[in-house]
């Protein structure tokens, strides 16, 4: 439970909240399981703060920091968390939908098993985050940065992945189905048993990505560089490969039935 004098000293507003941490650097600000839903915290500094399952619903939040903050089950459902500092902030398990976290810093954050159905996260830093097991069904992840982050067995159907960088990231397993990815960087991505059908992939560079495996039946990836990638045993019945550059790419045991090749061509 929340401690209530924490508690007082936030809702008496930022300056008062600043000058008592200010003044108490070592104190672990507890709001636990309160019920926060609709303030206004525009730049609070929460650092730290253990706001285990409280209820941030709808709160403003533009700018807060939340860095290294316990927020495991805390519910941010439609909350505003634009340019908000989460590094390394854990949110297990944490509601998410419909939030709003445009340009949000989430490096190293642990998200897993969080739901950010529906969320926001435009040129989000997402960097070395861990995200296995998270819903990002229907997610804007436009420009973000993913690299080396942890997405393992995690729900990105229909999400919209344009120019976001997956540079080093770990997609083993997961449900990419009717993503937007064009233009995406891959470089060097783990790929295996993914799902990737009817995925928009068009001009992504996945130059050295693994997609051994990999479901990629009717996806568009047409002006994408594959060179060096691994492609063996992958599904890549329907796929859209014109243009594509397979340089040295492994398509051993490739079922590449009624797929369109580089030259335009339809395989048997």
């Amino acid at each position: 439970m929340a401690n209530f004098e924490h508690l007082a000293l936030l809702e008496a507003g930022g300056i008062k909240w600043i000058e008592w941490r200010n003044k108490h650097p070592d104190i672990q600000p507890d709001l636990s399981e309160a019920n926060l839903q609709g303030w206004n915290l525009r730049g609070a500094c929460l650092q730290g703060a253990n706001l285990r399952k409280v209820d941030l619903s709808n709160t403003l939040l533009v700018g807060a920091n939340l860095s290294n903050a316990e927020l495991g089950g805390a519910n941010f459902h439609q909350a505003n968390l634009s340019e908000a500092n989460l590094s390394a902030a854990n949110l297990s398990i944490a509601h998410l939908s419909y939030a709003d976290l445009t340009e949000a810093i989430l490096s190293e954050a642990n998200l897993i098993g969080s739901d950010l159905l529906g969320a926001n996260l435009k040129r989000a830093d997402l960097s070395e985050s861990n995200l296995i097991g998270t819903n990002l069904r229907g997610a804007n992840l436009r420009g973000a940065d993913l690299g080396a982050a942890k997405l393992s067995r995690t729900n990105l159907s229909e999400a919209n992945l344009s120019a976001a960088n997956l540079s080093g990231a770990d997609l083993s397993e997961a449900n990419l189905y009717e993503a937007e990815m064009s233009q995406a960087y891959l470089y060097k991505t783990n790929l295996p048993k993914s799902n990737l059908s009817e995925t928009h992939l068009s001009g992504a560079y996945l130059v050295r990505a693994n997609l051994s495996e990999a479901d990629l039946s009717r996806t568009d990836l047409k002006w994408s560089n594959l060179s060096f990638a691994n492609l063996a045993g992958a599904n890549l019945r329907g796929a859209n490969l014109r243009g594509v550059k397979l340089h040295k790419a492994n398509l051993t045991g490739a079922y590449l039935q009624n797929t369109k090749m580089p030259d335009g061509t339809i395989q048997d």
